[in-house]
């Protein structure tokens, strides 16, 4: 339903615009492979897929030059921040009026990066994250869900030995010493539940 209101209204509110639905991350994947040009992301980040911020932080690091509009119904400060150290161009709540929505993707469009005003400066774990690779992130979404790396080798179909130089290089980019503190860092970025 908020799919099919923000499409409607986008619609009108650009006109001549083609907009694209989908309904899980991998369909937002699969859409962005088939047309790489497209002007901006509108991500929800309950959609299935997702898995907390993890969905953003792939997706950004998959399409690093596409704009990505966070949509959430998350009312966390904390959240809008971390969305947008992972490389969101703006955060969007689900209760802003279709006109504020729209006012947001056109200043995104224009080129604008609008950051929460509660924005953290420094590094954050999340900023860190950004920087990893779309096999890095698949690596330690499997750290994570506790696969070890002769599972993680098996599902990636790829060697154990690039297995650990992935988990090497992942634990120096997110600068943490051991893979346990690379997952409980990680799990940090999913999203208080609502």
């Amino acid at each position: 339903m908020v799919r099919d209101a923000l499409s409607t209204a986008l619609g009108h509110a650009f006109a001549g615009a083609v907009v694209a639905r989908a309904a899980s991350l991998g369909e937002v994947e699969a859409a962005l492979e088939r047309q790489p040009d497209i002007d901006a992301v509108l991500l929800d980040l309950d959609m299935p897929g997702m898995d907390g911020l993890a969905g953003l932080a792939l997706l950004r690091s998959q399409h690093p030059t596409v704009p990505i509009i966070v949509v959430s119904a998350a009312r966390d400060a904390a959240v809008a921040r971390r969305t947008h150290d992972l490389g969101a161009s703006a955060y969007v709540d689900k209760s802003a009026s279709l006109d504020e929505i729209a006012a947001t993707v056109r200043a995104v469009l224009d080129g604008e990066i609008l950051a929460p005003p509660e924005a953290a400066d420094g590094d954050t774990f999340a900023q860190r994250a950004a920087q990893l690779t779309p096999q890095q992130w698949r690596v330690l979404a499997l750290m994570v869900h506790g696969d070890q790396n002769k599972q993680i080798a098996y599902k990636l179909g790829i060697g154990e030995a690039t297995v650990k130089a992935h988990v090497t290089v992942i634990l120096r980019k997110l600068g943490v010493r051991s893979r346990t503190q690379a997952v409980i860092e990680a799990r940090a970025l999913a999203l208080p539940k609502v």
